[in-house]
C-alpha cells in the first residue's frame, strides 16, 4: 500500500490520515519551525473590505507538511525594522505546494498593513516553520464544535477543508461570529462545504446587518441559547475556539456556565490582534544582577546576558536569529530546549506543562538564573 491509499484507507482513523495527509515519497517533508526560508507570493485573494488571502509556495517548489491548525511565523523589514508575526495556515495540509494565511487589516498594525499594501503575485516573504499544537490530532474527537470569530475562522478553516480533501464525513458544528454579513470570511465556500459533507453543519451569528437588509440570520452576539439550539449536544462536543481575546474569554465563560468540560476546551494560544505593538511596560524597580554565559548546542555560539534580560532579547542583541511573535509568552514561537541550566520563565499560557516537564522554555519571558546551554 502506497503513502497516497494509506491517506483514504478506512482503517485508519482520522489522526493518522490528518497527520500523514502530505508524506508523500517523492517530496513531502518537515519544515522545522526554528528554520528560515523564502515563500514567493502566487496570488492575492479578496475574502471581505479587510481581509487578504496571500498564497506562497516555498523557494524550492517542495510541498510542505503540516497539521491542519498550525501557524507560520513571518518576517518582513517595515519602515526599516524587523518585524516578525504569527499567521495560522488558512490552507489545509492536503494541499500542501501552496500554503496561505489569511490576514485582517488591524488599524495600526505593523505587519497586517504591511501585507496588505505591498504583498503582491512574485513578492517574497521569509517565514519559519510550521509550529503549534491547536490541531484535531492533538485532541482527537468523534463529535466537534468550532467556534470562531473574525480572522480566527482560519485555523478551524484549515482543519475543515482537510476533513473534506480527505473524503471523511466528520461530524462537525461550525458556529462563526462577525460584525455583519458583508465581514463573513469563507462564508460562500463554508456553505458550499457543508453540502459536501452533510454531517457538517454551518452557522453564523452577526452583530448587525451592515448593507444586508434581507440577512435571515441571528443578529447580536453567540448566547448559550443559540448555542443550545445549534448544537444541543454540546457537552459532549471537543471544542475548538480561535478570535480575539475577548471574544474567547467570553466562550469560555459561556461553555463554564452551560456546564462544559474544560478537559475538553482548545484555543489558539496567541492572541490574533498582537500586531499592535504592546504599550511599552516600566520596568521593576529590582532587577535580577550578574552575568551569565549562553551556549548554543547546534551552532556552537557563545554569548553572555544580563540576569535582567529576557534569553530571546539577548541572543537578539547577539545577533542570533530566533523564531518569536508575541514576545509576550503567549504565543509560542520561541519554544527552545534548555540542556543546561536553570531559568526563571514567567508565561502567559504560550507553554504546557508537560512541555516544560521535557525541557522546553518560552525564551521571551525566561531570565537566566545560571549559565545555559540551549538547543538552538
Amino acid at each position: 500500500m502506497n503513502s497516497v491509499d494509506k491517506i483514504f484507507a478506512p482503517a485508519l482513523d482520522l489522526d493518522n490520515r490528518l497527520a500523514d495527509a502530505v508524506t508523500w515519497e517523492h517530496g513531502g517533508r518537515l519544515w522545522p519551525s526554528s528554520e528560515q526560508q523564502t515563500l514567493t507570493c502566487c496570488r492575492v485573494v479578496d475574502e471581505t473590505h479587510d481581509i487578504k488571502s496571500f498564497e506562497f509556495r516555498t523557494a524550492d517548489g517542495l510541498p510542505v507538511r503540516f497539521e491542519p491548525g498550525q501557524f507560520m511565523t513571518v518576517s518582513a523589514t517595515v519602515n526599516g525594522q524587523r518585524v516578525e508575526r504569527c499567521y495560522t495556515i488558512s490552507s489545509p495540509p492536503t494541499r500542501p505546494f501552496l500554503v496561505s494565511i489569511t490576514v485582517k487589516r488591524v488599524p495600526g498594525g505593523t505587519m497586517s498593513n504591511w501585507l496588505h499594501d505591498n504583498m503582491k503575485a512574485g513578492c517574497e516573504l521569509r517565514a519559519y516553520g510550521p509550529s503549534g499544537t491547536f490541531t484535531p490530532t492533538a485532541a482527537p474527537a468523534t463529535k466537534s464544535l468550532y467556534l470562531s470569530a473574525g480572522s480566527g475562522v482560519t485555523p478551524l478553516m484549515s482543519m475543515t477543508r482537510a476533513s473534506i480533501d480527505l473524503g471523511l464525513n466528520r461530524d462537525v458544528i461550525f458556529i462563526h461570529s462577525a460584525r455583519t454579513p458583508a465581514d463573513i470570511v469563507f462564508r460562500e465556500e463554508l456553505a458550499r462545504l457543508a453540502k459536501l459533507s452533510p454531517r457538517l453543519r454551518v452557522f453564523f451569528v452577526c452583530e448587525g446587518v451592515g448593507d444586508e437588509s434581507d440577512w435571515q440570520g441571528p443578529v447580536g452576539r453567540l448566547s448559550l441559547q443559540l448555542l443550545s439550539q445549534w448544537a444541543p449536544d454540546y457537552l459532549e462536543r471537543e471544542v475548538f475556539t480561535c478570535g480575539p481575546a475577548g471574544y474567547m474569554s467570553a466562550v469560555r465563560g459561556l461553555l463554564a456556565e452551560g456546564g462544559h468540560d474544560p478537559a475538553r476546551y482548545h484555543q489558539e494560544s496567541f492572541d490574533i490582534t498582537a500586531d499592535v505593538a504592546p504599550a511599552p511596560v516600566a520596568e521593576k524597580a529590582e532587577t535580577a544582577s550578574g552575568t551569565f554565559t549562553v551556549k548554543l548546542s547546534r551552532s556552537s555560539r557563545t554569548f553572555t546576558m544580563s540576569a535582567s534580560d529576557t534569553v530571546l532579547s539577548a541572543a537578539k542583541k547577539a545577533g542570533v536569529a530566533v523564531a518569536s511573535s508575541c514576545s509576550q509568552g503567549v504565543c509560542g514561537t520561541c519554544k527552545t530546549k534548555l540542556l543546561e541550566g536553570s531559568v526563571d520563565m514567567k508565561h502567559n499560557g504560550g507553554i504546557r506543562e508537560r512541555e516544560v516537564q521535557k525541557g522546553f522554555r518560552l525564551l521571551c519571558c525566561s531570565r537566566p538564573t545560571s549559565d545555559l546551554v540551549l538547543e538552538l
